[in-house]
């Protein structure tokens, strides 16, 4: 199984960039979008439902702005749109498809412009985060994050320590996920690789490792470790400042 994830920034540019025909040639079971900025009512056709897939939509209230969706290959049992609390569901920040084994979530956090929004969301999000573990079903949860979490997962860590998105209290938050909570991120568990980085400032520059920051996770269970095959960043991909995460899996969707 291959599921990949990608922030579009803009889903109207992205597709005007070449994002239908690079997501025709991934063979991707399920492609998880985030940061639509737009209402899936105003998309074509063409767009909600590419060539082999279903598109499933959660949109923003406020215009130009969030929204996530899910490109599935196999119809999914159900569909489930937000988390029960206001800043993640009037912003669409969280779709989930339920198969037979398993959850597939498309997720955005709230970005770093203003940081006490994204703290408080963060503190909501945990307390789903805690109950999602009691469950019995196995879930992945791929978008982005916004968190670089260790320093290997930033090019100039030592000058941004203090720059949202690394700083100690994210850092730290992140830590209690992937470490007493029990998440897995499915990532680093089969590449460990310096400068794999899945933001760049600029679509239109070259993708120097000097720039990058890595915010993007397909976060999972303890019991999918043994099932993550391989992981990379799809960096010849320029129509987002997001390169896509592609992970494989050793199971049957």
């Amino acid at each position: 199984m291959k599921i990949i994830n990608i922030n579009l920034n803009g889903i109207r540019r992205a597709v005007d960039r070449g994002f239908l025909d690079w997501l025709q040639q991934q063979d991707a079971d399920v492609i998880c979008v985030q940061n639509l900025q737009a209402k899936s009512y105003e998309l074509d056709d063409s767009v909600l439902y590419p060539q082999g897939y279903e598109g499933y939509f959660f949109d923003a209230d406020q215009d130009n702005f969030g929204g996530v969706g899910i490109y599935c290959r196999k119809l999914p049992k159900a569909i489930m749109t937000g988390l029960g609390f206001e800043q993640a569901d009037f912003e669409g920040r969280f779709i989930q498809a339920d198969f037979d084994k398993f959850s597939i979530a498309s997720f955005l956090m709230p970005d770093n412009s203003d940081p006490q929004a994204k703290y408080a969301f963060m503190e909501q999000f945990n307390e789903y985060l805690k109950k999602l573990r009691r469950k019995r079903r196995e879930h992945i949860i791929c978008g982005s994050w916004y968190i670089a979490h260790k320093t290997i997962d930033l090019a100039d860590w030592a000058n941004n320590q203090d720059t949202p998105g690394f700083r100690p209290v994210e850092r730290a938050w992140l830590d209690q996920v992937f470490g007493p909570m029990g998440f897995l991120d499915a990532f680093r568990e089969v590449n460990r690789e310096e400068g794999q980085y899945s933001w760049y400032p600029e679509v239109d520059k070259p993708r120097n490792r000097q720039d990058g920051w890595r915010i993007d996770y397909q976060v999972t269970g303890p019991n999918m470790r043994r099932n993550i095959v391989n992981a990379w960043f799809d960096t010849q991909a320029n129509f987002s400042e997001f390169a896509p995460l592609v992970i494989e899996y050793d199971i049957d969707l």
